[in-house]
């Protein structure tokens, strides 16, 4: 069965002066051209050769000796190329763009910019892209606790989080109360392991441990202070977790432990209203 969407390994059954047609076997009924630019010179009848098969500008069939950026099944990060009236048109390597449905988009995507999708054939028959890659994505990846991952982010709630493919192709999410910067879909995130669920899904955290976390954020925390006159007009006490958040992306307690190991190292002084520096 010649399957739309993969790479095949196909039989030469039939030479034509515009191409060759591929079948699974000679006797075979269903056939693929494979264009004439595309056929290596030697390529005879009842030869082998592997091709990816998807349909043309005509919605044909056709065979393409050109490697695909994507297959089914495996999800890949793939530029958008331009936006039109139907979707979104993606490089994936071939002649003919891949499309975008605006269906299948999960923000809004921007022309040059990379996102994570997926490939699937619609009810047309036709190849096209999805955003909505979480069922594409595995759960048998090798990461344990504390190991530093890298991944694209594919979806963002409010509610839950920020959900990364780590490696493109392991599903993780980062908890919303561990997400203190602003992440896009199609944003790249580093993060640290911070579990490993029972099905195999990775919880991720943005903070490092606990105590290289407290070191790096007293260190950024006294640079603050020098680009803010050597001041801060609050306390660690009287200051909303809101506005800690909003002004330098952590929370409260990490605030807190930042300036009592900044208070500790005598480099701060902390009086009724403010912080200052010594």
């Amino acid at each position: 069965m010649l399957e739309l969407g993969k790479k095949q390994v196909l039989t030469v059954v039939k030479q034509v002066e515009f191409g060759v047609y591929l079948a699974e076997k000679m006797d075979s009924e269903e056939k693929v051209l494979l264009p004439r630019k595309q056929v290596p010179r030697d390529l005879e009848i009842s030869d082998s050769i592997e091709v990816f098969l998807y349909k043309d500008s005509d919605d044909r069939m056709i065979a393409t000796v050109r490697e695909p950026m994507i297959q089914i099944g495996k999800p890949a990060v793939l530029k958008v190329k331009e936006t039109g009236k139907i979707g979104a048109f993606l490089d994936w390597g071939l002649e003919k763009d891949l499309l975008l449905p605006f269906k299948e988009q999960s923000c809004e995507v921007v022309p040059g910019k990379e996102y994570l999708v997926a490939l699937y054939v619609d009810k047309s028959n036709r190849l096209c892209a999805t955003m909505k890659v979480y069922p594409y994505l595995r759960k048998d990846s090798a990461y344990m606790k504390d190991d530093m991952v890298t991944g694209i982010v594919y979806d963002v709630s409010k509610e839950y989080g920020v959900y990364v493919a780590v490696d493109n192709i392991y599903s993780a999410r980062i908890p919303a109360k561990e997400v203190f910067e602003k992440l896009s879909v199609g944003d790249m995130a580093t993060a640290r392991v911070s579990s490993v669920k029972e099905d195999g899904k990775l919880d991720l955290s943005m903070k490092k441990k606990a105590y290289m976390q407290m070191d790096e954020d007293a260190g950024f925390l006294l640079d603050e202070l020098m680009d803010r006159g050597g001041s801060f007009p609050f306390t660690d006490k009287n200051v909303s977790p809101e506005r800690i958040k909003e002004e330098f992306s952590m929370s409260k307690n990490a605030f807190k432990r930042a300036i009592g190991n900044l208070l500790k190292a005598g480099k701060i002084q902390i009086t009724d209203t403010e912080i200052k520096m010594k």
